[in-house]
This record gives C-alpha cells, structure tokens and sequence, in this order.
C-alpha cells in the first residue's frame, strides 16, 4: 500500500485500527510516533546498486490507556510531515515492537489496515547460484501417466 492509499482509506474509517498478521488488533491506545521517508541505497549479493524509498510509520503503545488516533489527526500527521519533509508517494513500511522491532507491509480489508509480514530475500539469487525453484511432482503420480511413461525399445530411457 502507498502513502496515497492509506490517505483514501482515511477518509472512509471513522477508527484506526491495526490488525497483526495473526489477527490480533493492536491495542487502541497506541500512538504514530513517526511518520517518515527512509531512502535506502545498498549493494546486493550480486554487485548490483539498489535505491529503496519507504515511507515509514512507528506504531508504539503508551500507558495512556484513554488515546485514541483519530483518522482526521492521523492525515494531519501524513499532510505534515509530506509539506515538512517532501515524502513522496511510496510504500508504506510499519514498525511495531513486539519481540523486537517488527516491520509489515500494510494492506486494508475494508475495516482495518492489516500490518502483512515482510521476509528477506537474496536479490541475485542468478548470480549466488541458487537453482530455480523446481516444480515438485509426486513419483507415484509419474507411474500413472501411461502417456509419459518409458516402454521396451521405447528409446526414452
């Protein structure tokens, strides 16, 4: 989801809620402590230069069990920090603390805005020399298929 995403689905809730991939709600109370732009340029595994532009929102609980983000205060936030900081319109990356500082992607189902797990990747993986991933085929399935299957002086073998 982009940055212009969230602000449409904003204009339609009348509560923020987000939803953990286990389908847990994060608790009301909870606070946008930052809404940012994270510009990353790295190497890959493979020598290639990669440049990365997330905006990025802080998800943090708080002892003030009574707060509540209202939808109108959290485009007031984004509309701040797009004039302050000239945040453009990217992917929007959460963080949230749980074991450790988690990072989602972010969906929306209608209702909520549903925080979707990240995992990393090798982005080479051509020139790492990991093999295509196969296609699986059951043997049993194989000696069923009379059509593909080698016979005597078939010279398929």
């Amino acid at each position: 989801m982009n940055l212009s995403d969230i602000k449409k689905h904003l204009s339609t809730v009348t509560a923020v809620n987000f939803q953990l991939p286990n389908g847990t709600i994060v608790p009301p109370h909870f606070h946008v402590t930052e809404v940012g732009q994270i510009n990353k340029k790295f190497i890959d595994c493979g020598g290639v230069v990669r440049n990365e532009k997330t905006v990025n929102f802080q998800l943090w609980e708080a002892g003030d069990f009574d707060h509540r983000l209202a939808p109108q205060k959290l485009l007031n936030i984004i509309a701040l920090s797009e004039k302050t900081l000239g945040i453009e319109d990217a992917e929007i990356e959460v963080e949230y603390q749980s074991n450790t500082i988690g990072k989602y992607h972010l969906d929306f189902d209608g209702t909520n805005f549903l925080l979707v797990a990240t995992q990393t990747n090798c982005l080479a993986q051509d020139k790492c020399g990991i093999p295509p991933e196969k296609l699986k085929i059951n043997l049993v399935d194989l000696s069923n298929n009379s059509q593909g299957s080698c016979t005597p002086g078939g010279k398929c073998c």
